[in-house]
Parts: structure tokens; C-alpha cells; sequence
């Protein structure tokens, strides 16, 4: 094994910063960033770039940060090839199947592909077999909290961009609330575009067809209904599919298994896939198998655009226009409603040094929040 391409160190910068604006869903509502970069260092000085991050607890401070991924993940990484970790196939059993302390999963697989493409000296989305290098990508308010101004300016401006396909938040316990804002986005938008309607598990299966039913009888019509019920009602998805009112949009919040169950019961029209590159081409594959239509949901710094490219099933990468660019030193282009890759090694981002020099490595407790768990995309 040529030793410049192994893992030989590893540096992490903890952020912590206000959000713009509230957002969040029918079950949280989220004002703070909490995040840590995680990048891996091979014996030739190339690095590969993950995020870590905590969407309702503050993270620990860097020298507790540092200390769990030293004692939890870097073991298993140091001196190993990028290559061999993103695609070995593992039996994971007894005291191995747990999580992490600190939520790492997700930024070392980024951190792995990224590193592995860079040493084949390829874009991320060449390696995974994408053939095409841009897609459309559909408004995403995360609008829940916001006011009525609010979210017609943040609609208005997203069609004036060329936005042409937009998701908004409902499950308000008033659903003549959920009606009024499908009202204002109409008005937004000047009713262009394709609208999809995302409950975070809001409603048991009755009252999903009930409220898709009022939207519908107000003329407003429903691309998909995502996430309708909680994510382990088999049943009521599968009765909601069967109704056929609207495309079944669910799998967000299931594990690889869970994944697995929701396509053998055919109880979703589209799989939402949201997760990190390895686990999401599994997935992937998987979903291909069934013939069914995956979705990618919202990515961090949408470093997921090589994942949906790669995918020939995903037709829109979500977009939920969030404070997060200053992080990077280039975020992906966004032009006319479709987001293109980067043509350079690895997965395009790379930590902003600017950013590094202003990072808050201490912990500063955010303002009182309504949070109670984790948020959606």
C-alpha cells in the first residue's frame, strides 16, 4: 500500500453562529448553527472534508470534541486507504452496532470519498458514475416559524431566480393555517412551478387524506406529500399510497433497514434518500432495484449535488437557502434554478481559512429555544 495515501492526521474546527433565520417545521423550531469540520490528512497532504453537525444541542468544546474522535473513530482510520474504507462491506455485530458520542458518522464518510476521489484525481460525482454535471434544484423554506411577509419574500425572491419547483412546511394543528400559506405561495410565485407540501410526521394517515383533500378542493395541487405520518406507520403509508391523492414521499428518517422495509411494503411513490455518499448510493441501488424514484433532501452545503448526479432516479437537489457559504472558500453555483458540480478533484468544498481563523472553538450557550428534537429537511 503506498503510504501517501494513507490516513496519517486529522484536524477539527468547531463553529457555532446565528442563524439568519428561524428555521425549522411543525416539530422544532432551530436559531443557532452548531458544527464541527472534520478533515482527514493522507501521507501526501491531501485532504478530504466532512461536517459534523448538532442541529439542536450545542456541540462540546473542541478539546471534548477532539477527544471523542480520538478515542471513537480515529483508530479505525489511521493508516487505512480512503479507498478500502469507502467501499469495504462490513458485518457490524453486537457492541459495534452503536453510535458515535458526537454525530461523525456522516462528515467521515464525506471526508473519506472526498479524499478517495482526490487521490484518483477525480470529481467526487465522475468516481460515483454520474454522467451529467448539473440538476434543478426546488425551493425549500424550512418556512415553519416564519411570518406571512416572510415567506413570500423568501418565495418571491426564490421564483424571481428561477426557482420552479418550491417546498413548504405544514402540519400547523389549524390546518386552515397550512391552506392560507399554499395561498401565499400561489401569490409568491405567480403560481408557476410544481409544489410539494412536507408535514415532518405531523398528521396520522386520516388526517393526512383529509388535509391533501382541502388542498385539493382549494385548487391548489400537491406534487408529493412528504414525511405525512411518523416514519414507522408502515400502514398508514401504505393506505395513503394505495388512495393515490398525491406522490408518497417518505424514508427521510429510516436507516438502511428501515429503507429496505418501506420499498418491499411499496408504501412510497419516491424514497427520500438524505444521507452521506456511501450509505446514499447503497441506498440508491437499492431503491433502483424496486423501481422506485428516489429524493434527495437538503445536504449540508449541498455536498450532496454528486450524490444526486449520480443517481439517475433524482430529479431536484433541495435548496433551503441557509447562512452556511462563509464556511467554504466555493460553494457550488446555483443559476436559473440548477445547481452545477465543481470539475475539480474530490467533492468541490473546501474549509474556508478565513473561516478557520474566525471559528468559536469554545462553547457559547445559545439564546432559550422551543427545540425538542432534531429537525427536518
Amino acid at each position: 500500500m503506498d503510504a501517501g495515501e494513507c490516513l496519517t492526521e486529522y484536524r477539527i474546527t468547531r463553529f457555532q453562529f446565528p442563524r439568519e433565520r428561524p428555521i425549522g417545521d411543525s416539530q422544532i423550531r432551530l436559531d443557532e448553527v452548531y458544527v464541527a469540520a472534520v478533515e482527514l490528512i493522507d501521507g501526501a497532504g491531501r485532504v478530504g472534508l466532512g461536517f459534523a453537525q448538532s442541529l439542536v444541542t450545542p456541540l462540546p468544546e473542541i478539546d471534548e470534541i477532539e477527544r471523542v474522535f480520538a478515542q471513537e473513530a480515529w483508530p479505525g482510520l489511521l493508516r487505512q486507504s480512503p479507498a478500502a474504507i469507502a467501499l469495504a462491506v462490513k458485518r457490524p455485530r453486537g457492541g459495534n452496532v452503536r453510535q458515535m458520542g458526537l454525530p461523525f458518522e456522516k462528515a467521515l464518510q464525506d471526508a473519506i470519498w472526498d479524499l478517495f476521489a482526490k487521490q484518483v484525481d477525480l470529481p467526487l460525482w465522475q468516481l460515483l458514475g454520474a454522467e451529467r454535471q448539473s440538476l434543478p434544484v426546488y425551493a425549500s423554506g424550512l418556512d415553519f416559524h416564519l411570518s406571512d411577509h416572510e415567506f413570500e419574500e423568501l418565495f418571491g425572491n426564490a421564483a424571481e431566480q428561477g426557482y420552479r419547483s418550491f417546498k413548504i412546511k405544514v402540519g400547523h394543528p389549524d390546518i386552515g393555517r397550512d391552506l392560507h400559506r399554499l395561498s401565499l405561495l400561489r401569490s409568491a410565485t405567480g403560481g408557476r412551478g410544481l409544489v410539494m407540501i412536507d408535514a415532518n410526521e405531523a398528521w396520522t394517515a386520516q388526517e393526512a387524506a383529509d388535509a391533501i383533500r382541502i388542498f385539493q378542493k382549494e385548487g391548489q395541487k400537491i406534487f408529493w406529500a412528504e414525511d405525512p405520518v411518523p416514519r414507522d406507520d408502515i400502514d398508514g403509508l401504505q393506505m395513503l399510497r394505495r388512495m393515490g391523492l398525491t406522490r408518497i414521499n417518505a424514508g427521510e428518517y429510516l436507516d438502511l433497514s428501515g429503507k429496505r422495509r418501506l420499498l418491499e411494503s411499496q408504501a412510497c411513490d419516491m424514497l427520500n434518500i438524505h444521507g452521506p455518499t456511501g450509505d446514499g448510493m447503497r441506498v440508491g441501488w437499492l431503491a433502483n432495484d424496486y423501481n422506485v424514484e428516489v429524493t434527495l433532501g437538503n445536504t449540508f452545503l449541498e455536498i450532496g449535488v454528486n450524490l444526486a448526479l449520480a443517481l439517475p432516479g433524482v430529479r431536484w437537489l433541495e435548496y433551503s437557502f441557509q447562512n452556511l457559504d462563509h464556511l467554504v472558500e466555493e460553494t457550488f453555483e446555483i443559476f436559473e434554478g440548477h445547481i452545477h458540480a465543481r470539475d475539480v478533484p474530490g467533492h468541490g468544498l473546501q474549509l474556508s481559512e478565513t473561516a478557520r481563523r474566525n471559528s468559536q472553538p469554545r462553547l457559547a450557550p445559545p439564546p432559550p429555544t422551543e427545540t425538542s428534537q432534531l429537525a427536518h429537511g
